[in-house]
């Protein structure tokens, strides 16, 4: 059984109910249905047209279920009658799916979840596992978000920088359970980015591989942290990193400059350093100027504290910090590490702790703690 083909299957057999008049919370149970049809016949006789067979057992599965539903007899008039088997049509309206899942009368929590299920077709319990949550409550999620856009049609053209945004989010939520959402996001993007002629697609594939290139590096055996400037650049993908150089450089060529191409090119230029001293910190704080101008984020403007630290020395780094909201997140590991920079110890490790107290996930508290202990064991002796 070729499970890979049915989840590459699934979001054109949906668009196909979805288009001859089934709404999408009932065209989703259609064809989660026929896939599980699927899963028990398909081993021994798999069907010469695949996408065929879901199209015509999934509707006729919808139609079983409309018929039995007494409070749905009156639309039944309104849907096509069960299609004569055959070849299933060519077209791919995957991107249409798309911009349904991000829509945004939707959370983003529930814009991504839709989209793993009915885009990605994930089960509902891998994408539980993967988001750490009781399987009951991604299914109570994934059926309000399906509810929420069945009434929507799929006649209008969508935003992609909202579904961009979507795809993002997935692939920050990396690696849990089951289900390799990092992985799983690049290769929802690498469609995306198929079918659609915009440069921004590009962009988030092209950083999307070169942050997923350095992945294997990050952490060391024991599960513990490892900083950029400190990673063994020996493990990272250089496969990744030529293809995503590549794909940015396509992209920037159309001078359509968006947030993820700057991005991307920030993250070309940590990996085209053979060394951590060998990085070019002067252009990538020109390119923290240009995702500034972008997106006018306080984030940002964080993360060039830090690029400009590097390129102009710490005190630089320091006050470019001090115009900013000490609240903002990683603001106090910014200022332990610039503080550090500049030979203040004490300062450094008092903030090191107050930024792993922050500190969203174990790992990175982990880090921090050890941060500021390395740094009162270092006055102590």
């Amino acid at each position: 059984m070729d499970e890979v083909l049915l989840r590459r299957l699934t979001p054109s057999v949906l668009t196909v109910l979805v288009r001859r008049g089934a709404d999408f919370a009932a065209a989703e149970d259609a064809v989660q249905d026929a896939l599980v049809e699927a899963l028990r016949v398909w081993e021994g006789d798999p069907p010469r047209d695949a996408k065929g067979w879901l199209v015509t057992v999934a509707w006729r599965k919808f139609l079983d279920a409309t018929r039995a539903d007494v409070s749905r007899r009156r639309r039944e008039g309104r849907v096509e009658e069960e299609p004569t088997p055959g070849p299933a049509p060519a077209t791919d309206d995957t991107l249409q799916l798309y911009f349904l899942c991000a829509h945004p009368s939707l959370t983003p929590a529930s814009a991504v979840a839709l989209t793993l299920r009915a885009v990605g077709g994930l089960t509902t319990r891998q994408i539980a596992g993967a988001y750490l949550v009781p399987e009951a409550t991604m299914a109570q999620r994934i059926s309000r978000a399906k509810h929420t856009v069945s009434g929507v049609r799929l006649d209008r053209p969508g935003d992609v920088a909202t579904v961009l945004r979507v795809l993002y989010l997935v692939f920050n939520e990396g690696y849990s359970g089951d289900v390799d959402l990092a992985a799983e996001a690049i290769r929802l993007t690498r469609q995306l980015a198929d079918a659609v002629d915009h440069p921004e697609a590009a962009g988030l594939l092209a950083l999307m591989l070169l942050h997923h290139a350095r992945r294997a590096a990050r952490t060391a055996s024991d599960g513990s942290l490892v900083p950029l400037a400190e990673q063994d650049r020996g493990r990272w993908d250089t496969v990744l990193i030529t293809e995503g150089i590549g794909i940015l450089r396509t992209a920037l060529a159309r001078d359509r400059l968006g947030e993820f191409q700057a991005q991307a090119a920030i993250a070309a230029l940590h990996a085209d350093a053979p060394a951590a001293e060998e990085t070019d910190w002067v252009q990538i704080v020109e390119w923290y100027d240009e995702l500034a101008r972008l997106t006018d984020s306080p984030v940002v403007r964080l993360n060039r504290a830090v690029a400009v630290g590097e390129a102009d020395g710490p005190r630089a780094g320091l006050a470019a910090l001090a115009t900013l909201d000490a609240s903002l997140p990683r603001y106090s590991a910014v200022a332990a590490y610039l503080h550090e920079r500049d030979g203040d110890r004490a300062t450094a490790a008092r903030l090191y702790a107050e930024a792993a107290h922050k500190a969203s996930n174990l790992a990175e508290r982990d880090h921090l703690t050890r941060q500021a202990a390395r740094l009162n064991a270092h006055r102590g002796h």
